[in-house]
């Protein structure tokens, strides 16, 4: 076995990542929350509001995920597929994911998945880079294992929250918002949602405590429903470069975040709808009902809302495919659907014209030659071939009830060896795989 085979098999070698929550991890947020508060009052500003009750997971106590390398990537992926971050539109944005193919170490020398040597050799901006966006990966992972333990046998869609939100307000300034809405739903029944913000440092324990305060503010700048009764989800990935990866994680509970079952919505676009951007507070006894800074999707609009979720995430897994042509009409004008209508640069461009069969599943998608070690290697992202036709027909209703009722409710990966190499499947029926670019 070669060198490069070796660390393409590891990446499909399952290690566990601990999940922590507890008494003490709320009370050292809470007083990170208290210091913060007083910083902003004495420079005579007032603090930003905050999730009032982020208390422990209940069932997070020694909680682990057994987790491969290449399930974390793919969960970064898929995540930011809609991002736009760079020139390339969106159309590309999810092959930064594979930049940290080197970076995690899964041996079975080990009990936990940690940082690599080359992980932890990384220097200045470059640290700040990984661990914001290591800490998306594994913080989209633990995120859907909670709600997957939590709701069982329902399905959990990770959905961006800008791209979302964008579709009902302008997002102008530097307003707080979450970075990810979590749909927790089954074809038929009401979707629940929560506000997600996952963030990521290469400190110690304690290194999560600011970051779980400034999360807090931004996790209640959405509520849906009823006012402040919108449950919300903030993870801190401490990505130690002595020990284990782990994921602290704190949660709000709440009846809201309700919205309505109807499955043949989600097929029609969507007009947008340019709301004031506030949270109303209604009136409580003498007190005027009051509009606060921040997003409120109220009772008349969660069913609008409900199909901008799932079209969004629809857009994004298209999008995975490099197929901008079936992304364009699952998105809104303010959402973006421009940018996947009009040429991209030909260097950056993705484009959906590549078909294997892995695992025994064929997936249509796209490809990208990259070096790892100096090797060349090839990297194919799609979507299962028949849920790929689903949504070309803009059947999110069908594509929900076929990936509910064929698809597994957790992420693998496994070595396919009629292709030769490394391939993660995700229960939304996305793959991300990669080999040795054969001469």
């Amino acid at each position: 076995m070669s060198e490069l085979e070796a660390t393409l098999r590891s990446l499909v070698d399952p290690s566990s990542v601990a999940v922590s929550s507890g008494d003490r991890l709320s009370g050292k947020v809470g007083a990170a929350i208290t210091r913060d508060d007083e910083r902003y009052k004495e420079k005579q500003q007032e603090p930003p509001r905050r999730k009032p009750r982020l208390a422990p997971l209940p069932q997070a106590k020694g909680t682990f995920v057994d987790v491969a390398p290449l399930s974390v990537l793919h969960a970064l992926g898929r995540s930011i597929s809609l991002d736009r971050q760079g020139s390339v539109r969106g159309l590309a944005e999810h092959w930064g994911c594979l930049k940290y193919a080197l970076a995690l170490d899964a041996s079975q020398k080990q009990e936990h998945m940690a940082l690599s040597v080359e992980g932890r050799s990384t220097q200045r901006q470059h640290k700040t880079v990984q661990a914001h966006e290591l800490g998306v990966g594994f913080g989209v992972a633990a995120a859907e294992h909670i709600l997957r333990e939590r709701y069982r046998d329902h399905r959990v869609s990770i959905v961006p929250a800008e791209v979302a939100l964008r579709a009902g307000w302008p997002l102008t300034g530097r307003r707080y918002r979450p970075r990810f809405f979590a749909e927790v739903w089954r074809p038929g029944e009401r979707a629940k949602v929560l506000p997600v913000v996952c963030k990521g440092h290469h400190g110690r324990q304690s290194s999560s405590y600011p970051q779980l305060a400034s999360a807090s503010a931004h996790v209640e700048a959405v509520h849906i429903g009823l006012w402040n009764e919108t449950p919300a989800l903030v993870l801190s990935t401490e990505l130690s470069m002595k020990g284990p990866i782990v994921v602290h994680a704190l949660a709000a509970d709440g009846d809201g975040g309700v919205l309505p079952a109807g499955e043949e919505e989600l097929n029609y676009s969507l007009r947008d709808l340019s709301m004031h951007p506030q949270i109303t507070k209604p009136s409580e006894g003498g007190t005027p009902e009051e509009g606060l800074p921040g997003f409120h999707v109220l009772p008349q609009h969660t069913g609008w809302f409900r199909t901008v979720l799932a079209r969004t995430d629809a857009a994004g897994l298209v999008a995975f495919t490099g197929d901008s042509g079936a992304t364009a009409p699952y998105l809104t004008k303010y959402q973006g659907r421009e940018y996947y209508t009009r040429q991209s640069h030909a260097a950056i461009s993705s484009v959906r014209n590549i078909e294997h069969t892995l695992l025994g599943i064929p997936y249509v998608g796209t490809e990208h030659v990259f070096r790892l070690n100096g090797e060349r290697v090839e990297a194919f992202s799609g979507l299962a071939e028949d849920l790929f036709k689903i949504l070309m027909q803009g059947r999110v209703d069908k594509y929900r009830r076929e990936v509910d009722a064929r698809y597994g409710r957790h992420p693998y990966a496994r070595w396919d060896r009629s292709w030769e190499g490394a391939v993660s499947v995700r229960p939304d029926g996305s793959v991300l795989a990669i080999r040795r670019l054969k001469p």
